[in-house]
């Protein structure tokens, strides 16, 4: 009998635990314990627990709900919805706005949600910040945000830039590492983008981290392979400009290097202009493109001079050229009397000149003033050879005084033939001249100075003077060719004529 006696006390010490979570009344603690003969008797008393616990779902306890995986802790719908107007309070209290906040799970106490808000601003968001996007508040601190930016962190990301990456991003707080955050990783790095720029790639375009592998990243670098990108500048190219990634092939990449080819680009010209410059791609084809080539080619520039053009300078397809070319143009005119005929011929042969600063321009323009060139001269030299407005005044100084003590030549050679202040004196013009005059050859700048050392080795072994030869031309179609059929170098010999053309327009 004692027996029977101890196990119900810890039988009705054990409902009484129970009570605290499931408020069940005396009244139904009897029935459970002295149940109705009418219901069928259980032999096992954990039984009886089993009927408490899962009373909350009957009809007997509407009011109360299985705990959520989420949070752990049960509450009575009448609970939760007094505990989620508490926290909107709260948080309109902050300046938050909560509207975004109804269809989301919130925590079930204001100091969790109090924990979350003192989280991100300890990140460095603003309450602008958390209203720009209300749905990281639905992010667990343990569960979503620590661990998310503990990878981050990892990958390359300061803890200082955190924030900044969050407030551009803020999606990124749902993702998960493995499953979302470390596939993507894995694929820049098998693109050959480097570790140590992972951080700097993804603070570029975060929503990197969002894009499915088999979309839009995989057909654009695919298709920029196929055009002749080297596989291997596919890395640099994604650093330089991981926008690429996200644009899509059919309307955005493939119109753009179409319209290039159909303007007598070739294609290899194109795949070596987009991997030293892979911001290109991201040139509104209709809008900026498009406009830019026909304004060129109404400032008077040669339809077959084109290629060539962007070849040498590939930005001038993303400027304002219209506003930048009138401007150009009226400070020629005003300053060197240079007509818009003469305007495009130094644009065809430099087409930097839309961008160069006009206080660079007028510094070797004042220098020649000061050595007692005529305006008309000097317009004749910069048509002929726009590339001496980049030269620097100290070197054009030093080259003229050789030229006027060492060489004695008159003026009007260097009118002539103004290319002779691009080269450089001690590695080149000097050494040169030098064994010109040692074998007692006299003859013009271009024919000495415009050749490989290869060609002026033959040239001054030669019983003869070849006649001066201009440079390179460049065709539609994209064939280089020189006059005479000339190999300027063995080096060049082993080179298609596109990859001629492209180092040559680098050089300059």
């Amino acid at each position: 009998m004692s027996y029977l006696l101890l196990r119900r006390n810890k039988f009705l010490a054990l409902i009484k635990r129970q009570s605290l979570i499931f408020p069940i009344t005396s009244t139904e603690t009897k029935t459970l314990i002295n149940p109705d003969p009418n219901i069928p008797q259980f032999q096992n008393p954990c039984s009886i627990f089993r009927i408490a616990h899962y009373a909350t779902q009957s009809s007997k306890f509407p009011e109360y709900e299985m705990p959520t995986v989420t949070w752990g802790v049960i509450q009575g719908k009448k609970e939760k919805l007094v505990n989620r107007v508490k926290i909107c309070d709260y948080l309109k209290g902050l300046g938050i706005i909560t509207d975004e906040l109804e269809s989301i799970e919130l925590p079930s106490t204001i100091e969790v949600m109090c924990e979350r808000v003192e989280f991100l601003q300890k990140l460095g968001l603003t309450i602008d910040d958390i209203n720009e996007y209300p749905l990281m508040l639905g992010c667990s601190v343990r569960k979503n945000l620590i661990p998310v930016l503990a990878y981050l962190e990892k990958i390359g990301i300061s803890r200082s830039k955190l924030g900044e990456f969050v407030k551009n991003y803020p999606q990124v707080l749902h993702a998960s590492v493995v499953v979302e955050l470390a596939p993507v990783v894995k694929f820049l790095r098998g693109l050959d983008v480097e570790k140590q720029d992972l951080g700097y790639v993804l603070m570029k375009y975060p929503e990197l981290l969002g894009f499915k592998l088999e979309g839009t990243m995989s057909t654009s670098v695919a298709y920029l392979v196929s055009i002749g990108v080297s596989p291997r500048d596919i890395g640099p190219m994604v650093t330089q400009y991981p926008y690429l990634l996200g644009m899509r092939v059919g309307t955005m990449i493939k119109p753009l290097v179409d319209y290039l080819i159909s303007i007598g680009l070739p294609k290899k010209i194109v795949a070596r202009m987009l991997e030293k410059r892979a911001y290109i791609v991201g040139y509104n084809l209709e809008e900026t493109v498009k406009p830019n080539v026909d304004c060129l080619i109404s400032f008077g520039v040669k339809k077959e001079l084109l290629p060539l053009l962007i070849a040498q300078y590939p930005q001038i397809l993303g400027l304002p050229v219209k506003a930048k070319m009138s401007t150009q143009q009226y400070f020629f005119s005003l300053k060197l009397k240079i007509d818009p005929e003469g305007f495009a011929r130094v644009v065809e042969k430099m087409p930097q000149i839309v961008s160069l600063k006009q206080n660079v321009i007028m510094k070797p323009i004042e220098f020649l003033l000061g050595r007692a060139f005529q305006v008309e001269d000097i317009a004749k030299m910069v048509v002929r050879c726009p590339q001496i407005l980049c030269s620097r005044v100290e070197l054009m100084k030093n080259s003229y005084y050789f030229y006027k003590t060492e060489m004695g030549r008159p003026m009007k050679e260097l009118v002539e033939y103004p290319e002779y202040f691009t080269y450089s004196l001690e590695s080149r013009i000097k050494p040169r001249y030098q064994k010109l005059q040692s074998k007692g050859i006299r003859s013009s700048l271009n024919w000495f100075l415009n050749c490989s050392d290869q060609r002026f080795e033959e040239r001054l072994q030669g019983n003869f003077i070849d006649p001066d030869t201009e440079g390179p031309m460049f065709d539609m179609g994209g064939k280089l060719e020189m006059p005479g059929g000339e190999i300027v170098s063995d080096e060049e010999e082993d080179e298609s004529d596109d990859e001629v053309l492209y180092r040559r327009t680098l050089t300059l």
